[in-house]
């Protein structure tokens, strides 16, 4: 059986433009990211991993690096399959002006029917996705892999093998520098764990506890 933690990449300030990211190039954490990305990496500094991929962006790329701090005898690679969703013509585009599109209303309430102009279909992205689990469950029998990946993509993954419908994927929730689960082999596929923030919340615990303590002073 091959272990699959599925990682989203931590926060970054691109949000704030209020612009569909997608593959924006020099897209970085911010602070509160890196921090994020920080509790992670220690989250994950005793597992037993063999093998680190990424998608290829920066907030990506940076995530995994904070992971790697804690196991330097791995190798990032970068992972085109694991990608951000291709937006064609929509990338970089304000999203007040996309959601006044007819196509955003069909990626909201119909997914499977959805296509990007001169990108991805919904449909695509998720087979893409599916198709490099399994490719990874073949290369790495009995191993531990972590895959550092984009929201949408890895609610998609989940979605196939939790064996729900492309059109529900969006009722799963995958938060900035969470931690899910697959476990791949021979027969039925098992999902260990969806979402899990427990890092996430002690940092945030640990913040508001430095903040009291800050003004008590």
């Amino acid at each position: 059986m091959t272990q699959i933690l599925l990682i989203r990449h931590a926060v970054n300030d691109f949000v704030k433009t209020g612009k569909l990211a997608g593959w924006t190039p020099e897209v970085h954490l911010n602070d509160e990211g890196k921090a994020q990305a920080e509790a992670l990496g220690k989250r994950l500094a005793d597992a037993p991993i063999q093998h680190l991929y990424s998608s290829p962006l920066e907030r990506t790329m940076e995530t995994a690096e904070a992971i790697q701090q804690h196991h330097p005898h791995l190798t990032i690679k970068q992972n085109l399959a694991m990608g951000e969703v291709q937006y064609g013509d929509w990338q970089g585009q304000a999203i007040s002006v996309l959601t006044k599109r007819k196509m955003w209303h069909v990626i909201q309430e119909y997914p499977s029917r959805a296509s990007f102009p001169n990108g991805e279909t919904m449909r695509e992205v998720q087979t893409r996705a599916v198709n490099e689990m399994e490719a990874l469950s073949r290369r790495h029998p009995r191993e531990t892999v972590i895959v550092v990946s984009h929201a949408d993509v890895i609610k998609m993954t989940l979605a196939h093998y939790l064996g729900m419908h492309l059109d529900n994927f969006q009722r799963i929730v995958v938060s900035p520098a969470s931690i899910s689960s697959l476990v791949l082999g021979y027969g039925r596929p098992y999902v260990g764990t969806v979402n899990d923030t427990a890092h996430i919340a002690q940092l945030q615990r640990e913040h508001r506890q430095q903040a009291a303590k800050n003004g008590t002073e």
